[in-house]
């Protein structure tokens, strides 16, 4: 019975195949593991205004209807010009300053709320910052006391949460939900346009360095048993529903990725799988928001995979 399985997993995996491959072996003679993360990078700053939330709580108020608050009751507030997928935080410097982050860690879903709402990004300075649906969180240095929302609408793109993770309704434009986002036209001939993928982008971890994340935020893998010449996928049948593989993604919609052999394979189960370097890529259904690494070492076969598709062993 294992020799039956055994033959029928190897000759699934040797059918995956590349249409157009132009890797080749001479592509591959250095070093397959990228280098050590270096030296852990500094702790959050402990600052006023920069610690964890803490217990959340929702407050009703006049200005901004409910809001998200702190464990003080001091109100969270989030940024349009940072990103949610992935996330991303676009305040820094003096930003920072009248902006203090609310930092990763210390932190309980207010009453009612889905905790699944709640993550965390790594800074640029490496420091992590507490998201809301995706979407870094700040106090305002110019709010006193709980109940104050001096920072709502600020310049126009700062706005207190909801406790949905969405602009607080009062005094914010009105934000549809993913699901009411309107339906694209049809393209000529009556056939939809397809949608288009959210890029591959670069994440930073204090232990990892810099690795891959797909357009949620979540972590990108790979199988030291798979291999890029021939390009196979050696991940078939119970395997994938633990390591779903990333599907294409458009090379203009990827940042900081190495663009050398960016190429999609077909797999004999008909998907198409998105490869870095002519290595196949996946993420890990143990990771359950963006900055989870939980698939890193799994078996000592998974790692992350750096900018330029090598494999992060570092534990």
């Amino acid at each position: 019975m294992g020799m039956k399985r055994a033959t029928t997993f190897a000759a699934a995996a040797v059918a995956v195949v590349l249409a157009a491959s132009a890797c080749g072996p001479s592509d591959y003679k250095a070093s397959d593991t990228a280098q050590p993360a270096g030296a852990a990078a500094p702790a959050a700053a402990s600052g006023p205004g920069n610690q964890p939330g803490g217990q959340l709580a929702v407050s009703n108020t006049e200005k901004a209807g409910p809001v998200l608050t702190d464990s003080a009751g001091l109100t969270l507030y989030r940024f349009d010009k940072d990103t949610a997928e992935p996330p991303k935080s676009n305040c820094e410097g003096d930003c920072a300053k009248t902006w203090p982050v609310v930092a990763a860690g210390d932190v309980t879903a207010a009453a009612g709320m889905n905790p699944s709402l709640l993550g965390e990004v790594v800074r640029a300075d490496g420091t992590k910052q507490l998201t809301v649906a995706g979407w870094p969180a700040y106090r305002f240095n110019k709010d006193a006391k709980p109940g104050d929302v001096n920072g709502q609408g600020v310049g126009g793109v700062w706005f207190a949460f909801g406790p949905d993770g969405r602009k607080a309704a009062k005094g914010a434009p009105a934000e549809a939900a993913p699901s009411e986002a309107p339906a694209a036209s049809p393209a000529p001939g009556g056939a939809a346009p397809a949608a288009a993928a959210p890029g591959l982008s670069v994440a930073k971890d204090p232990k990892l360095g810099e690795y891959i994340v797909d357009g949620k935020g979540m972590t990108v893998y790979r199988f030291k048993k798979d291999t890029a010449w021939p390009m196979v996928s050696n991940c078939v049948g119970d395997c994938l529903t633990k390591w779903p593989v990333v599907p294409p993604v458009d090379k203009a919609n990827a940042k900081g990725i190495t663009e050398k052999n960016y190429r999609v394979m077909d797999r004999p189960d008909g998907k198409q799988q998105q490869t870095v370097d002519c290595w196949p890529i996946y993420t890990f259904s143990g990771d359950k928001k963006p900055g989870d690494t939980n698939g890193q070492g799994v078996g000592g076969t998974w790692y992350a995979v750096s900018p330029d598709g090598k494999l992060i062993t570092v534990q």
